[in-house]
């Protein structure tokens, strides 16, 4: 039976990064340790090596990219997501993926095929909580949404998981995951789970003993 191995070689769980710059840090690591992985805060640029995914919390996108520059993590960000790192981006996080940013405001990581929408649905004050269907999962799953933002359009090579009233709420675009809500929060893990289960899937097989 091939053995599957994280990107060190090791047989082990995957070891799931959790940016710890802003948002539920602890809430993420809390989801991933109980689906089975290994979380781990990322905060400086050795925190990426040996990560096999990586999640961008929610929080104010503007200042997460200040934070990552302040910390010199943006360039190896980068670069490890461009060559195939799994990474998933909540609320902000989501806008933090995006290669446009409604109103001419410059992307953050320039990554992901999408326009979003900044607090499109208002301040804090507007936060709400809603039932969605998500492909992949089965039964309705809790969005909280918190100053979110939403997806205004996608392009080639993106598939919409979610919408809410016609608005998209969750996407893929390979190993790019990003959604509009807080899976975090709603004490459902199935989110956590569908995309841990892409991570494995992807992660380097080892070869077969002798």
């Amino acid at each position: 039976m091939m053995e599957i191995r994280n990107i060190n070689g090791n047989s082990t769980r995957p070891t799931i990064g959790i940016l710890g710059l802003q948002g539920a840090v602890e809430a993420h690591a809390d989801m991933f340790a109980a689906c089975g992985a290994a979380p781990r805060v990322v905060l400086r640029p050795a925190d990426l090596e040996g990560i096999d995914a990586l999640v961008i919390p929610g929080g104010e996108s503007t200042t997460q990219k200040k934070l990552l520059n302040f910390n010199q993590l943006a360039s190896g960000l980068v670069q490890r997501i461009a060559a195939g790192l799994p990474v998933l981006g909540t609320c902000a996080g989501l806008v933090m993926l995006a290669r446009e940013v409604e109103g001419g405001t410059a992307s953050k990581l320039n990554l992901m095929n999408i326009k979003v929408r900044r607090n499109a649905y208002g301040s804090q004050l507007d936060s709400f909580e809603a039932y969605i269907d998500i492909k992949g999962i089965s039964g309705k799953f809790l969005a909280i949404m918190i100053r979110a933002p939403y997806i205004i359009s996608v392009g080639e090579g993106v598939e919409v998981l979610a919408t809410y009233e016609g608005r998209i709420l969750a996407a893929r675009e390979k190993h790019l995951w990003g959604c509009a809500f807080h899976p975090e929060l709603s004490g459902d893990n199935r989110f956590h789970n569908m995309f841990l289960e892409y991570v494995k899937e992807n992660m380097v097989p080892a070869a077969t003993p002798a």
